[in-house]
């Protein structure tokens, strides 16, 4: 059979009317790709759901044989058992693929592997801490803790971090008061140096005038001879 020959995609073709060296445009940025899961190595409770999971769909498959399907479909079980042997095993396939990759997609947005892991940890600690531990007496269980105990134990962590940022807004407005504090008394020692200059003009000014008394007395009586001697040569009119 000859084999025909493949059109070629127009989308590849230049068109003869474009301008190499013209301005591309840019193309679009793509978006982040998505964060590669990485596979966690199960721990004894979570391999024993993954079993768990595994012998209840196999058990749940199980009643999906050929005697229970050919039960349903009895015409074409006994004309064409072969077939509905093959349409059988290909839908408990594909049950089965459809299951399991629904439950991997399950424990991977759950998180279900790491948390059960975390779990398997912090009982494996307490138990280390229960065999090491000294007390003669049993600890209270949580159930049988006060109310006040229990809000305390809740609202301990919170509080702690809302004590750690007013811890850090006292030391900021304590600096923030120590400069304002020094720039205080800074300018009263300014006005203090201020009002000492002024109080040593003042000084000075009130020593002149103490000084200039007597002449500036003498000047007057002077001023007043000389002005009475001009009006009495002017007849007595006082002058304008």
């Amino acid at each position: 059979m000859a084999s025909t020959a493949q059109p070629e995609d127009p989308a590849t073709e230049t068109a003869p009317d474009q301008d190499p060296t013209g301005p591309s445009q840019e193309a679009p940025a793509s978006p982040p790709l998505p964060q590669r899961h990485t596979a966690v190595t199960p721990g004894p409770r979570a391999a024993r759901l993954q079993e768990l999971y595994a012998r209840s769909l196999k058990k749940t498959l199980g009643k999906m044989g050929f005697d229970n399907i050919a039960g349903c479909y009895p015409t074409v079980a006994k004309r064409a058992p072969k077939m509905l042997g093959e349409v059988q095993t290909q839908m408990v396939n594909k049950m089965r693929e459809k299951c399991e990759k629904e439950f991997e997609n399950i424990l991977v947005a759950r998180q279900v592997v790491p948390k059960l892991n975390d779990l398997e940890s912090l009982i494996g600690e307490a138990s280390h801490r229960r065999a090491e531990s000294t007390a003669t007496t049993d600890p209270t269980p949580p159930h049988l803790l006060p109310p006040a105990a229990i809000l305390a134990a809740h609202l301990t962590p919170s509080l702690t971090a809302h004590q750690s940022q007013l811890n850090a807004r006292l030391q900021t407005t304590q600096s923030q008061n120590a400069l304002l504090h020094d720039e205080v008394r800074r300018q009263r020692q300014e006005i203090t140096a201020l009002l000492d200059a002024l109080d040593a003009v003042v000084a000075d000014v009130r020593g002149a005038n103490d000084a200039l008394r007597p002449v500036v007395d003498g000047v007057a009586v002077e001023t007043r001879q000389g002005i009475a001697a001009v009006e009495a040569a002017a007849g007595g009119r006082p002058t304008t």
